[in-house]
């Protein structure tokens, strides 16, 4: 075989691997899709209004402002000092607008998720797309040293 005859059969299946490759992962996989909605993340059934969703000590936990913790689909961080439920946030730790899980900034004070650059409040709400829905807000309750997160 010639080495302009190997080269033409070489770059014709490299073009076919290449092809079949790129039509796999365009479209093929919700979580590919940058449309809005909850597409790359798993979701479990929603808790039910008022149940706990986890407890934590605050006497050996989250003692520091921008301190946080993940448990059960929620990212809960302190944001002020003291032992009132106003100085800290829960909220859905799925970014809405694939699922990627997002991170709270303390020097800018918002959760921002680091696949597509969604940007929320403490609260939740949308500051910067591509998303479109809220972070849905979980209830904070404190009892001595012991913090709730509630549905």
């Amino acid at each position: 075989m010639e080495r302009k005859d190997f080269l033409s059969k070489l770059g014709i299946t490299m073009a076919a691997v290449c092809t079949g490759c790129s039509l796999y992962s365009c479209g093929s996989d919700p979580k590919n899709d940058p449309t809005p909605g909850n597409g790359g993340g798993t979701t479990n059934p929603p808790p039910t209004s008022g149940s706990t969703l986890f407890n934590v000590n605050l006497d050996s936990e989250l003692k520091n402002i921008g301190d946080f913790k993940v448990a059960s689909g929620v990212i809960l961080v302190r944001l002020a000092a003291g032992s009132v439920s106003s100085a800290f946030t829960a909220v859905q730790v799925a970014c809405t607008h694939q699922g990627t899980s997002i991170n709270y900034n303390t020097a800018q004070g918002k959760f921002i998720c680091p696949n597509h650059g969604s940007q929320f409040s403490t609260g939740g709400a949308v500051l910067l797309g591509p998303a479109t829905t809220a972070l849905k807000a979980y209830t904070v309750a404190i009892t001595g040293s012991n913090l709730t997160v509630a549905a």
